[in-house]
């Protein structure tokens, strides 16, 4: 599979990393990796090496609630057996968020589509797109409705499975920023793969965010307030590039190529995360009405392919 949707958003906190007069401490930036997406955050602080030691930890432990790739994770252990008792508050606060972008949606952002991201990456990875039959069982394992979920059980259909790689990054970048907050700290930038601004830039002003989605690059600024991307060509299952990796769950099909970039501010980074990839395989109509569908949700660029 090919990987390049990193190169659609930059933070222009580099360039400011010196802004600061003479005798101003250096911005500090750790790097390290959240649910296979690289993680950054930006900081001014006398204990920021603590701070990020603790962010650290708090993504160590939501890894091993979100992840598919661990196989003792809360949602491998719900998809291996279609049950799992007892689930962490962490899961069942991002399903929650995904059921609201599910319905403001129509349904086009649908966590339940992994058994048809699975079958396009191994069809895919043997040389071939998969076959209409395939398909079709594929989607035939359940859908959001098959999903139940509460405090003593989250409980599907056996042959289901749940990814939630389009809600968990954002998900873990509000758990930091809500870290933070409750140290009494700002004037952070936390980067999981989607962006959540704790207050603005340690120099003043906002964090400048640079959006690349085709000519002329958009810029914003982002102060106490998330961020999400997503690229339906960012990531492709196929060699040509064309078949991208944002699944329609009604279709089974690959996104159509209406959009190169949808980018959503929100309160909330999980909820810009899930709503820009419900959204890429939607008409500009259709977005900007789920977006009025949640409070606080604003369509911040919609790039066209060229």
């Amino acid at each position: 599979m090919t990987l390049s949707r990193r190169r659609f958003l930059s933070i222009s906190a580099a360039a400011l990393a010196c802004a600061g007069g003479a005798n101003a401490a250096p911005l500090y930036h750790w790097q390290g990796g959240a649910l296979g997406a690289r993680a950054t955050i930006t900081l001014r602080h006398p204990e920021a090496e603590r701070i990020t030691h603790a962010a650290r930890s708090e993504i160590e432990r939501l890894e091993q609630i979100f992840s598919l790739y661990r196989r003792t994770s809360s949602l491998s252990l719900l998809n291996a057996v279609g049950q799992l008792d007892a689930p962490p508050f962490e899961l069942l606060d991002c399903l929650t968020l995904a059921s609201a972008a599910h319905q403001a949606t129509g349904g086009l952002f649908d966590p339940t589509v992994q058994p048809l991201w699975d079958l396009y990456a191994r069809s895919y990875s043997a040389g071939q797109a998969p076959g209409a039959e395939a398909i079709a069982t594929a989607r035939s394992y359940g859908t959001w409705a098959d999903l139940h979920y509460d405090a003593s059980a989250i409980v599907m259909r056996p042959a289901m499975a749940l990814t939630l790689n389009g809600i968990a990054q954002g998900y873990i970048a509000d758990r930091i920023a809500r870290l933070f907050r409750a140290e009494g700290l700002t004037d952070i930038m936390i980067d999981t793969g989607e962006l959540h601004a704790l207050g603005g830039h340690p120099e003043g002003g906002d964090w400048p965010v640079t959006l690349d989605g085709g000519a002329p690059r958009r810029h914003i600024a982002l102060r106490d307030r998330a961020l999400a991307s997503s690229a339906p060509l960012g990531t492709v299952f196929d060699k040509a590039g064309t078949a991208g990796h944002i699944l329609d769950p009604l279709s089974g099909q690959p996104a159509q190529p209406l959009w190169r970039l949808v980018s959503v501010s929100a309160d909330s980074a999980a909820m810009a995360d899930a709503l820009s990839t419900g959204m890429c395989l939607m008409s500009a109509k259709e977005i900007h009405a789920a977006a009025a569908a949640i409070k606080g949700v604003r369509v911040v660029h919609l790039a066209t392919l060229e």
